[in-house]
């Protein structure tokens, strides 16, 4: 495994600016939005109305309309997004989709460039944007019903373990889901899903300590972890060094 680390700051993302209204991605930046899910009725009709037959599809099989609404957004923000990027309507979007489930543009959209990711938790969203760099994005809650020490034993590597277990009690949820962002971040960035073993990896988790990852391909990637409003975590990875991180907050 290589000994190498990828990490490009010392301390959490969290210098978020308005939303802006001419969106252009530099090749050395990744822009990174916050989203509340929390939409009117008239915001996620409108989201509806842009969406894919099968994306509507997808959303009628979800049980509960908190569930559904939060899907209907959280595509209808990535569309509203990808058209201002692309200089294209919402609903012109097209998609295709990898062998594990990442989405990327359709083949006749992809000369942009313009690479993607998504993660919603409990109403909150992130999309991460790049060009010509893979990026992977994650955002949790912190939920200590979840953080459990049986679920790191089991997802977590030795290392990680070890680390988690030395933290103060009073930290240690939020240390069990910086983990599990920053690993969710680096495996959607690679786009292979749980095809990459969990515990192939390592990635640092004290809170108020540099986010790190350790890991075969470490020189290929970048990792930042990013401090986001009230009792949530995330991160993002992406492809190659030095790139610069924007952070915008969305507004219907």
């Amino acid at each position: 495994m290589a000994d190498a680390l990828a990490n490009d700051a010392t301390s959490e993302f969290d210098s978020w600016e308005p939303s802006l209204d001419r969106l252009a991605l530099a090749d050395g930046e990744v822009h990174v939005w916050r989203a509340s899910l929390d939409c009117s009725e008239s915001v996620l009709h409108r989201f509806e109305a842009a969406l894919a037959a099968d994306e509507k599809a997808r959303a009628q099989r979800f049980v509960f309309q908190p569930d559904r609404n939060s899907y209907m957004a959280a595509r209808g923000v990535l569309r509203e997004l990808l058209g201002r990027y692309l200089n294209r309507g919402p609903s012109e979007i097209e998609f295709d989709y990898g062998a594990q489930g990442k989405p990327a543009l359709r083949s006749g959209w992809s000369q942009s460039g313009v690479q993607f990711n998504v993660s919603h938790s409990h109403g909150m969203a992130l999309f991460a944007f790049a060009v010509a760099r893979q990026v992977g994005v994650d955002v949790e809650l912190l939920r200590p019903d979840f953080a459990g020490e049986k679920i790191a034993e089991r997802f977590f590597s030795p290392q990680e373990v070890r680390e988690l277990r030395s933290l103060p009690a009073a930290v240690q949820d939020e240390g069990f889901f910086l983990c599990w962002t920053r690993k969710e971040a680096y495996i959607k960035a690679r786009g292979e899903g749980l095809q990459i073993p969990l515990k192939s990896f390592h990635v640092s988790l004290t809170p108020t300590k540099p986010a790190r990852l350790q890991a075969d391909d470490s020189s290929r990637w970048s990792l930042r972890s990013l401090r986001l409003e009230g009792r949530y975590v995330g991160a993002v990875v992406g492809e190659g060094k030095g790139w610069k991180l924007r952070g915008l907050d969305w507004r219907p």
